[in-house]
């Protein structure tokens, strides 16, 4: 949650009526839709390769769901009156999504890279188009959150109910189910698991 949350409330700084995508629906990707919605964005795009993960998006607050492939600008252009994005959230950490984010953004947006990518996968932009689009770039290492700060902030919120989490988990196991939840989570299913204990 730290780490979605401040990336829309302190790195991207959204504000009511703006337009966000939140590429990659893990945990993070989720909190972040929530947080946009919260925040009072107009328009929520969520966008993930699995399918399954349009319920939980919508759930999350997301208005629309797309899937992650080659039309992806496109479509949220289509979805923005032609102009893209106020802020697009990448939480995967692969150059090809936040070059999707880079794209799905209007000129003079904001791309926040949250997701940790490898030293080896290289992001291209070419100089041209980093001036002609005007966007800012910008990477969130934990939402730019201080905890001390945040944590209580986000308590707060969940209490008086601004911010509803019920959605995040989407299973709840004894220890010994542990493998299986492992395995879920590798195939990208469902958001967070707890671990009950009697």
């Amino acid at each position: 949650m730290l780490t979605g949350v401040g990336a829309i409330r302190r790195t991207a700084d959204v504000r009511p009526g703006d337009s966000v995508a939140v590429i990659g629906l893990g945990g993070v990707g989720l909190s972040a839709v929530a947080a946009a919605r919260a925040a009072g964005a107009a328009r929520v795009i969520a966008v993930d390769v699995a399918p399954a993960k349009a319920e939980l998006a919508h759930a999350a607050g997301a208005t629309d769901f797309l899937l992650a492939d080659d039309t992806l600008s496109r479509a949220v252009r289509t979805l923005t009156d032609g102009r893209g994005v106020d802020h697009a959230v990448e939480c995967v950490g692969r150059a090809a999504t936040i070059r999707a984010a880079w794209r799905a953004t209007r000129r003079g947006g904001q791309v926040i890279v949250v997701g940790m990518g490898g030293k080896d996968d290289m992001v291209a932009l070419s100089a041209l188009e980093i001036f002609h689009s005007a966007r800012t770039l910008r990477s969130s290492v934990y939402g730019s959150s201080d905890p001390d700060r945040d944590v209580p902030e986000l308590a707060r919120a969940v209490l008086d109910g601004t911010l509803d989490l019920d959605f995040l988990v989407t299973d709840r196991i004894t220890l010994n189910a542990a493998p299986e939840a492992l395995a879920r989570m590798a195939r990208g299913e469902g958001a967070r698991t707890v671990v009950l204990f009697d």
